[in-house]
């Protein structure tokens, strides 16, 4: 502990590793950056990341010598999972699988965030628990705490003084006061014992491995008044603590490996609770170049790890990582080709034994030491005296050796002796269960003995987590066998060691759901058999549920599991392809069930981010399918590489996936030349969903080219039709009719199901039969446009009511979920309802605030009106890239402006696209997110291209903007080219992110005229002028193309093709030609069905004509009929008499209440058919 210093630089250096000279911090960081550029995503959310530092009993890896100027830049971070307050501590869903969609489990944050509003009570924790996997990495974030304190970056003002207890250490204390407990975890003393606990609020307590030692920290006398220098034994003194009758005031921050803390210190509050979930992607890589001082070595090894999917993802747990770094370093070492073929943890560890331990101390030396390392597991202690080493039979060589490895370590303060790593010593002592003589070491124990041993130090329902338990499951796999009896030269018997794991399952799984730990155990044992066996046996598992009544979870025909790392994801997908009882799998992360599977299926939910790395591995075990058939990756937005690799994985032979479903998955054209790869390949695929993506007809041509080929299986494919042009149609329903098996369906509703709460699954699979039309049948029409609200009676058009202010209505129906996909707004309501949108530009609210200076506009601003209490959600987009950014829901804000000022709210769940607030209050407002202003250029985003033209009787010029993806943005760049005779041409968005700032060329074919050819990727308030490329082409004899590439690296990202097919004359011209051409059909006449189907907002058009086409009585006889479509026709028989110039006012009317319905009729049209 040391008093709150100002905030300076430190001087401090770490230990020098592999020999290398001292370097300066500022050149090593440039070595770094110039060779691995995505180490800019340090800087994106100003984090501060977790320093790994030799502190005690545990080394993680081996430091370079860094002067630690700014410790914010210098060194890793974790990934850190804030949770939402659970309604009973004892009921742990997340771990297990369940009948029902689990809540959403919690947020991201930074860690500057730990003591900050909880979750839901908006309230500051005094009580924080870190908690995670073993080796994740909970004692290092403990220690950053306390060393980020010291060095003035975090939680300065907050507390003045923190105290650091390593738990193991303090349980070997018989008796302590608190004065000398606190001079325990003071590294120096700096005040005065009573100057120290004057300012009890301003106290922070670190205790790291809280359930270690076997303690239970009960509070036994309350109203005990202690004086700080009366001794008692450490767990009252710390049971005080905790329990609040010392110092209720002070804050404390505890690290566990368990979530059920009650057991052992009854008296806890409520607290908050952070799950380490270990190291992000680009962090793996980083630790490579920490852990290696030479850099070229760092860069062959991690390479070597990169191309292994299943060891790139067990790097993600912090102490595998310096794992599989101490392996390569030893093989580089001892002049080894680098080789690692390792698919478990056990397997890793195995290897670590035979390239560290000499062959002289295996047979004799090892098993002593592992004869230590279980006798202290059972007996809950890390830390042992030179007589318990004596004891067990070591000797000063083989302890020497242990040492100069790394294996053992001694801790200089107590000179006692521990392992590297608790989870060294459990691997350790569950070798000790297999190889140690029952009769030599354990007296009678036999197998029943040693399980309940297990039993009875990590208790029956966290058995399958405990990491002494998962490597006996690994060391007695085949693989671990053979590895055993090649390291230690002995013969063991398989029968016998198969008898123990049974004896394990036996003993536990009638007391344990079907869980996360479980699997785990069956990943690490690998055995085909076993996994088939017990996998079966899950099905009609009992489990506790939520108040303590049994139930049966697994005889639904859905199952439900939350993985929130890579390496859950890994175990999960490897393991649920023996279950039997599974034959879909669901990664889902909206909770979207509109599209529901109807074969058995396992759902498997993240709240984490989906990174490559998770595809990667999900991929690669999905390329040896047992008994799954289907995959369902809907919602989730899907990179290029992504469907790259999933269509790899299609293709590779053991794959027996038949039916994958990408609704809503963000494709585009690009995509579909993957897709149509795996159809023109033997693949199993029978049937591909592919709604609500923007493939456009360029994409639909290349997937019928897959069709096409003869070794294609497909039997079913779902798309949207009605975005296609009728030349593609025609070119589908041609391939339908050549191949009799081959059915092409679409939906006629296709937004009403994105996203939704909840849908019948009985009534999609009556949708799908009712679509599933024998061939010849007429094809259903395609009704409703981007611009209307799609909800459960279709699409509800919206209607223009102000276009000075851009202010539209729409009248909802009747209840249920509705979503508008050119806005991205999205209504849940519970009546029928009146909704009025106003696009407001933020630029009229920004500049009274100083909201600019710590928030970025990363969504469009709406000013909503409607009837309070009808709404329960509003979903409001924005373009931020949650993939490829690691803000938290904390850093996102929608801003409501009000009379009285702005007002700041969290909202309740953010996801890819969009933010979600419950039970809303409307005002102007939209979404923003809090950074620091160096890092505004860091925030990956989407963005969207537009290009629009002007064709004239011999030239062609085009306007390209590059903008984010905000509604208002595009709509004022529209209504401005509009203004100037210019019209959009639709072309797919930039693929990957782009970052505000940067500045991108833009080019084409020869021959075009571009200026400017540099466009700045910036974010402009609607009402400001947008920046934009005019580009000459002159006669379009030809296609030409275009691209966008980054100015920095020249690298690709977008590029799209212009045919002349592409442009139709402007709309001026087309209405002059009409006026000199009166024989023509009007535009009433010409699009009377489509007029009649989808004028679904008949009042206000009747309103706008009443008084000019209709008298009151053909008014009334109109508004008289029951539904739209009657009234329309009524309307239509009056029209019979009507002149041209009375259809021109009910064009103009039209235009003016559906001007979105009319764009879309005349550009089918192929524009020649205008009205006025």
């Amino acid at each position: 502990m040391e008093e709150s210093p100002p905030k300076q630089k430190s001087n401090t250096k770490v230990t020098q590793h592999e020999g290398q000279q001292d370097l300066n911090t500022t050149r090593h960081m440039n070595v770094e950056l110039k060779h691995r550029p995505k180490l800019e995503r340090h800087l994106k959310l100003g984090m501060i990341p977790v320093v790994y530092m030799k502190q005690g009993e545990e080394i993680l890896y081996p430091a370079q010598s860094l002067r630690e100027e700014n410790l914010i830049q210098n060194f890793t971070s974790l990934l850190l999972l804030q949770k939402l307050c659970p309604k009973d501590p004892e009921n742990m869903v997340r771990k297990s699988w369940a009948s029902c969609v689990p809540e959403e489990g919690g947020h991201m944050i930074n860690i500057q965030d730990l003591f900050g509003p909880n979750i839901g009570t908006q309230k500051e924790p005094q009580l924080v628990i870190i908690e995670g996997a073993a080796g994740i990495g909970k004692s290092t974030l403990a220690r950053l705490v306390k060393r980020a304190w010291k060095e003035g970056q975090l939680y300065r003002d907050h507390f003045q003084h923190v105290f650091f207890f390593s738990c193991r250490e303090l349980a070997q204390c018989k008796k302590l006061s608190l004065a000398e407990l606190i001079a325990q975890g003071q590294e120096v003393p700096t005040a005065p014992i009573n100057q120290i606990l004057s300012h009890p609020e301003k106290l922070l307590f670190i205790l790291d491995g809280i359930d270690e030692p076997a303690w239970v920290l009960a509070d036994q006398n309350p109203e005990l008044c202690l004086h700080w220098s009366q001794r008692q034994p450490v767990h009252t003194l710390l049971g005080s603590l905790l329990g609040k009758s010392i110092f209720p005031e002070a804050f404390f921050l505890l690290t566990t490996r368990t979530t059920a803390l009650q057991k052992f210190i009854p008296s806890l509050p409520m607290p908050c609770q952070v799950e380490v979930l270990g190291f992000s992607g680009i962090e793996r890589e980083n630790y490579f170049y920490k852990y290696f001082a030479n850099q070229r070595h760092a860069i062959t090894a991690f390479m070597m790890v990169e191309s292994n999917p299943v060891l790139l993802t067990l790097c993600e747990v912090p102490w595998v990582c310096w794992l599989v770094c101490t392996c390569l370093k030893k093989q580089m070492e001892q002049g080894r080709v680098l080789s690692l073929k390792s698919q478990t943890t056990t397997a890793l560890c195995l290897k670590y034994l035979s390239l560290t331990i000499p062959d002289k101390h295996r047979r004799t030396q090892v098993k002593a030491l592992c004869s230590l390392a279980a006798e202290g597991i059972w007996k809950r202690r890390t830390l042992f005296s030179e007589s318990d080493l004596c004891k067990q039979g070591l000797d000063e060589d083989a302890v020497a050796t242990f040492l100069k490895t790394g294996v053992l370590q001694k801790q200089a303060s107590s000179l006692s002796y521990s392992f590297a790593h608790l989870c060294l010593q459990e691997f350790f002592a569950a070798i000790s269960c297999i190889l140690e003589d029952s009769e030599e070491r354990h007296g009678n124990m036999e197998m029943d003995r040693i399980v309940e041993t297990l039993v009875e130090r990590y208790g029956r329902q966290n058995l399958f987590e405990a990491p002494t338990v998962r490597f006996l499951f690994g060391l007695l796999g085949k693989e671990g066998v053979k590895g055993m009896e090649k390291l230690f030269s002995c013969s063991l018997h398989g029968k016998t060691n198969l008898k123990l794991l049974w004896h394990i399952l036996v003993k536990s799984q009638p007391h344990q759901p079907p869980c996360l730990g479980l699997l785990h155990c069956l990943y690490e044992n690998q055995d085909m058999e076993l996994l088939t066996h017990v996998m079966h046996d899950l099905q009609g598992t009992i489990v506790p549920g939520p108040n303590d009544i049994a139930h049966t979870v697994l005889q639904t025909n859905v199952k439900h599991l939350v993985v929130q790392t890579d390496m859950e994801l890994m175990v999960a997908t490897f393991c649920i392809q023996f279950y039997c009882h599974v034959r879909t799998l669901q990664l889902n992360m909206e909770k979207q069930q509109g599209y529901a599977l109807i074969s058995p299926r396992m759902v498997l939910y993240r709240w984490t981010p989906i990174t490559n790395a998770s595809w990667e591995i999900l991929f690669y075990n999905l390329k040896f399918t047992r008994n799954l058939e289907g995959l369902d990756l809907s919602g989730n937005s899907l990179r290029y590489s992504v469907v790259q690799s999933l269509c790899n994985t299609l293709r590779y032979p053991g794959c027996q996936l038949k039916t994958l479903w990408l609704v809503k998955c963000g494709l585009t054209s690009r995509h579909c030349s993957l897709l149509a790869s795996v159809l023109s390949a033997h693949s199993s695929l029978t049937e591909l969903y592919l709604q609500l993506n923007d493939l456009g007809d360029d994409g639909v041509r290349m997937l019928c080219e897959g069709l096409r080929n003869p070794v294609c299986n497909l039997s079913i494919l779902w798309l949207d039709l009605y975005s296609l042009s009728a030349q593609v149609i025609t070119e589908l329903r041609t391939l339908e009719e050549k191949n009799p098996k081959l059915y092409i369906r679409s939906i006629w509703m296709p937004h009403m199901m994105v996203p939704t709460e909840n849908m019948d699954e009985e009534a999609i699979l009556t949708t799908f039969k009712q679509q599933r039309q024998e061939p010849g049948d007429k094809p259903m029409e395609i009704l409703g446009t981007e611009e209307d609200f799609w909800g459960p009676t279709g699409p509800v058009a919206t209607e223009l009511v102000d276009r000075v202010r851009n202010l539209y209505r729409v009248q909802l129906p009747m209840a249920g979920s509705y979503h508008c996909p050119s806005t991205g707004l999205h209504f849940v309501v519970t009546r029928a309802v009146t909704i009025e949108i106003e696009f407001c530009a933020w630029s009229q609210f920004l500049d009274k605030t100083p909201l600019q200076q710590s928030h970025m506009v990363v969504g469009p601003l709406f000013d909503i009106k409607a009837e309070q209490g009808a709404v329960t959600a509003v979903y409001l987009p924005h373009f931020v890239s949650l993939k490829d950014t690691e803000a938290s829901t904390f850093d996102f804000k929608v801003a409501h402006f009000q009379e009285h000022g702005m007002v700041l709210e969290t909202p309740d769940r953010v996801k890819p696209g969009y933010t979600v607030l419950k039970n809303p209050s409307f005002s102007p407002m939209g979404v923003v997110l809090r950074i620091i202003p160096a890092a505004r250029h860091f925030i990956p985003i989407t963005s969207i291209t537009l290009i629009y033209y002007r064709l004239n009787l011999e030239e062609v010029t085009l306007h390209l903007y590059l903008v984010p993806n905000d509604c208002t943005i595009q709509k004022a760049i529209d209504d401005e080219e509009m203004k100037f005779q210019f019209v959009r041409i639709n072309k797919p968005p930039p693929v990957d992110n782009l970052f505000i700032g940067s500045r991108y060329i833009v080019s084409g074919s020869e021959n075009l005229e571009i200026t400017p050819k540099e466009l700045e990727l910036c974010y402009r308030s609607s009402k400001e002028f947008q920046l934009f490329s005019e580009i000459y082409v002159g006669n379009m004899g030809s296609e030409i193309k275009l691209q966008i590439k980054n100015k920095k690296h020249m690298k690709l990202i977008w590029e799209a093709l212009l045919k002349p097919g592409d442009l139709r004359p402007a709309l001026p011209r087309i209405a002059q030609a009409l006026k000199d051409a009166p024989s023509l059909l009007h535009f009433m006449d010409q699009h009377r069905e489509q007029l009649v189907a989808r004028v679904t907002s008949v009042d206000p058009l009747l309103d706008k004509l009443h008084g000019l086409v209709l008298n009151e009585e053909s008014y009334e006889a109109v508004r008289a009929e029951n539904t739209n479509q009657d009234k329309m026709r009524k309307l239509f028989n009056l029209s019979r008499s009507w002149s041209r110039a009375c259809k021109d006012l009910f064009y103009q009317a039209l235009k003016e209440t559906h001007p979105h319905l009319v764009m879309d009729l005349f550009e089918k049209s192929g524009g020649v058919s205008l009205g006025s």
